[in-house]
């Protein structure tokens, strides 16, 4: 294992709102760079696993202190793939890359992520993993909260009907019976929920690694951070606004 004093290895933080396609994004980069592509959301899917398998989540309740408890005993990991070309997901051993996308997981996910003790622990997890550099991780307040000076931050977003549509046929593939006007004003609320300090206009675009295809490009002024910091940080924004055939 190389050391984290390795100046070759940096920590990239990839933010955003949803359905922009940052997962897709820091997987393919990850992939192409040799690093190892750390999924947040995975992350809180384990934990969910891990209070359903231990009887910590109830239908009415959620036992915080058994599943704050059960935390202590838990071990997340990530090993890279080669046969699907990304990192699983390991819990206390075991790959769960299955597991956590199931429906029950799915039903109670956001229940654990709103509890504050289960995010301090997994943002101090996260942080943990980035001592060893190398890595590529995606998710909310990656490069404020977790990785605030991160080598590189990338910020992407896109048109809100754009991921209105992307979310709708991710739905529609899992077979729920939703139309693309309900969605609508899902995507759009992060919009108004995010703030971020007044930055000077920049330029830039970003080569999608599935198809080579342009994914994204801005040369505005915005609201999000697009420039070297006083620590080093470099800041970058994409708007991967573009339908991209998968």
């Amino acid at each position: 294992m190389e050391s984290s004093l390795n100046p070759k290895k940096i920590i990239i933080a990839v933010d955003g709102f949803s359905s922009c396609g940052k997962s897709t994004f820091a997987r393919e980069v990850a992939a192409r760079i040799g690093y190892i592509f750390i999924d947040t959301g995975a992350m809180y899917r384990a934990v969910t696993l891990q209070g359903l398998r231990h009887g910590a989540i109830h239908p009415d309740h959620i036992d915080e202190q058994k599943l704050i408890d059960l935390l202590a005993q838990t071990d997340i990991t990530f090993r890279f793939n080669p046969q699907r070309g990304a990192s699983d997901i390991y819990l206390n051993g075991e790959n769960v890359e299955e597991q956590i996308r199931s429906v029950e997981v799915s039903n109670n996910v956001s229940r654990i992520s709103s509890i504050g003790a289960v995010r301090e622990q997994l943002v101090n997890l996260q942080q943990q993993m980035g001592k060893q550099k190398g890595i590529v991780m995606d998710g909310r307040d990656i490069g404020t909260v977790v990785f605030p000076n991160a080598e590189l931050k990338i910020f992407m977003t896109a048109d809100p009907r754009i991921r209105a549509e992307r979310r709708h046929a991710e739905l529609a593939a899992k077979g729920t019976q939703i139309t693309l006007e309900e969605v609508m004003p899902i995507r759009h609320a992060p919009l108004v929920r995010c703030v971020r300090p007044k930055m000077p206009s920049y330029s830039t675009i970003a080569t999608c690694p599935l198809n080579r295809r342009s994914i994204g490009h801005c040369n505005k002024s915005t609201d999000l951070p697009t420039k070297q910091s006083s620590t080093g940080t470099f800041y970058s924004y994409f708007d991967n606004s573009r339908k991209i055939k998968e």
